[in-house]
């Protein structure tokens, strides 16, 4: 079982799966440019946090001269460090809220600051192929360790999208179900639809049916219903980034979830790798919260369904406090009910091993 391969670089072209023309046509997107890259993140070709660092990673390694055009040009031998150290500032404003972005950035930034010029640019694509594989590793290794959290769920809820398409090959949130399809449990997955952008119902609907694993697609409002039936088990989501007391900032309509499952007394765990905490952040107040366009909600798919006279509010993310948490799942392992002090001991284990 192969979850969808979201990106990949070849020939000097980042080649990106468009998720926003998913489910209707699997459609490849080509960046040439570190504005295409750019582009491509804020427009949400590439979406899901630990995808963005790996695309704009690979976005760093398109950069061209300045005399040609600067951020617009094609890849060009001869970028000098000041133009990589610019590439990499721009790709840094494309999305505010997912940390993974500028963890990525901060790798290659210091690749620039610390190598000399004729092996800057194959040191830097060696460094984003090897972000793209960490990646890899980190999403089997939390799949094994969130499974045997799931071992008795045969109902899970999701919310968003937090598997391959958001990372580089199982995801986050979907990899310890797609650990369990492997293992022959076959769990039953309800994929919340993801106002106002639908990511569950076009992108985890998606990604869970190509691989075999029985999903169902249900409205945002149905989650607390199906709880009171005894229809869900257990809740797992993503995360774009973590404080260090282990407040959640994932997809707007995260933190509903995360209250009716308290109310009903189900278990909420959280999926993300350790370069997802921000432990420069104690509170999720903290955490900046990105504002998209009205005519995501206003005007869906270019369809008016609200009128021009009413405002709009937008934010992409939510944040959920650690008290509604019962576990963090990291590939170091699992953080049962997080608080400062567990998040710091997580981060100094994973140190000294």
């Amino acid at each position: 079982m192969t979850a969808p391969e979201t990106l990949q670089f070849e020939n000097e072209t980042l080649i990106l799966i468009d998720q926003t023309l998913l489910p209707q046509e699997l459609t490849y997107f080509h960046c040439q440019s570190v504005a295409q890259t750019f582009d491509a993140i804020k427009r949400l070709v590439v979406r899901g946090a630990p995808a963005i660092g790996i695309a704009a990673a690979y976005g760093v390694c398109l950069t061209a001269p300045s005399s040609d055009q600067g951020h617009q040009a094609a890849y060009q031998p001869g970028a000098s460090q000041a133009d990589y150290l610019a590439a990499i500032d721009y790709l840094a404003t494309s999305r505010p809220t997912a940390v993974n972005l500028f963890w990525a950035l901060d790798r290659m930034r210091e690749i620039v600051e610390t190598t000399a010029l004729p092996q800057l640019r194959e040191t830097l694509l060696s460094e984003a192929r090897a972000i793209h594989e960490h990646d890899r590793t980190m999403c089997h290794a939390i799949g094994r360790h969130g499974a045997g959290l799931l071992q008795e769920s045969r109902s899970i809820l999701t919310h968003c999208n937090a598997g391959g398409l958001a990372t580089s090959t199982w995801g986050t949130a979907l990899a310890p179900i797609y650990c369990l399809q492997e293992q022959g449990r076959k769990p039953k997955v309800f994929a919340d639809e993801t106002r106002p952008l639908l990511q569950g119902g076009r992108l985890t609907a998606w990604e869970l049916s190509q691989a075999g694993v029985d999903v169902t697609v249900i409205t945002d409002s149905m989650a607390g219903s199906l709880m009171r039936l005894g229809k869900i088990d257990a809740v797992i989501v993503g995360a774009d980034r973590i404080s260090a007391s282990g407040d959640v900032a994932n997809k707007i309509g995260t933190y509903p979830v995360a209250v009716l499952a308290k109310h009903h007394g189900l278990p909420f765990y959280v999926a993300a790798p350790t370069n997802t905490f921000d432990l420069k952040l104690m509170s999720g107040d903290d955490i900046p919260i990105e504002q998209r366009d009205r005519d995501e909600v206003a005007a869906p798919y270019g369809i008016k369904i609200v009128p021009d006279q009413a405002s709009v509010l937008n934010p992409a993310f939510d944040v959920t406090p650690a008290s509604y948490v019962d576990a963090i799942i990291t590939e170091q392992g699992i953080i049962a009910e997080p608080n400062a002090e567990k998040i710091a001991e997580h981060f100094a284990s994973a140190s000294a091993n």
